[in-house]
């Protein structure tokens, strides 16, 4: 692994963490932090881990993009560009890529960072998460996926009504309504998610794999269609029971 700055780095046996790492910015998601989360991703991806875990160091996952770093002046147009770009593919890594991802959300996960979990197979929450879509307010459009990955969550009606308000949900309701997978208290986050990921990880990887594969399909076809996907999908074979390469199983994603 190499060295990084906003994004720290751990592996306990087959489950990998990555922890956005700007306490003091409520984990603010800048330029450096998207292109060391993106590299450590793509890192894990190619790795025999089982199962990534996103999380936020301090009180929060992340309160989104950090406008302060966008204002600069050193803020170019292309560096905005690339920014989007590696933000995009970070969001549809963490979807298509071999390992069971997780989401798990304290504190705000507003706009940018709610892109980003979304992009993860599942959300936990603890009671004190807030989830939010301020793009309205900002005056801007989703870019990394939010638009078609969080009516697939909650339903389009409802969906249409986060983005229209920028209204924040608590995480009891972010559970009731399919957001999340469910809540805890703060205290019991980290076992929680511990438990699910070990429970994930004694799992046999390729079943795992196969599994994001024939779901994401299923997102994208129609019933008929799903289950001739289903029928005829072959996912790539590893030696062992490791995950396959990264690259055989992004080709049949």
């Amino acid at each position: 692994m190499f060295e990084t700055t906003q994004v720290r780095h751990t592996r306990d046996g087959h489950i990998a963490r990555l922890i956005f790492n700007r306490p003091a910015q409520l984990n603010a998601l800048s330029p450096t932090l998207i292109d060391e989360a993106l590299q450590l991703t793509l890192a894990v991806a190619g790795s025999d881990a089982r199962v990534l875990v996103i999380s936020g160091a301090g009180r929060s996952f992340s309160a989104g993009v950090d406008l302060k770093a966008a204002s600069s002046p050193d803020y170019t147009r292309e560096t905005a560009r690339r920014f989007s770009d590696r933000a995009r593919t970070l969001a549809l890594l963490l979807e298509t890529m071999p390992q069971a991802t997780i989401a798990q959300v304290s504190g705000h996960c507003f706009t940018g960072a709610l892109e980003l979990a979304l992009a993860c197979d599942l959300i936990v929450a603890s009671d004190d998460a807030i989830f939010c879509d301020t793009h309205g307010k900002l005056g801007l459009r989703p870019g990394w996926g939010l638009s078609q990955r969080l009516p697939r969550r909650v339903g389009a009606m409802r969906a249409r009504e986060m983005s229209f308000t920028a209204r924040r949900v608590g995480a009891e309701e972010a559970a009731r309504i399919g957001l999340v997978l469910e809540h805890v208290r703060p205290d019991r986050l980290l076992a929680r998610v511990n438990e699910l990921s070990a429970q994930i990880a004694a799992m046999n990887p390729r079943s795992i794999a196969a599994y994001k594969t024939l779901y994401r399909g299923s997102q994208n076809l129609g019933l008929d269609d799903g289950l001739a996907f289903e029928a005829a999908f072959r996912p790539p074979r590893g030696e062992d029971g490791s995950a396959p390469p990264l690259s055989a199983h992004l080709k049949a994603s």
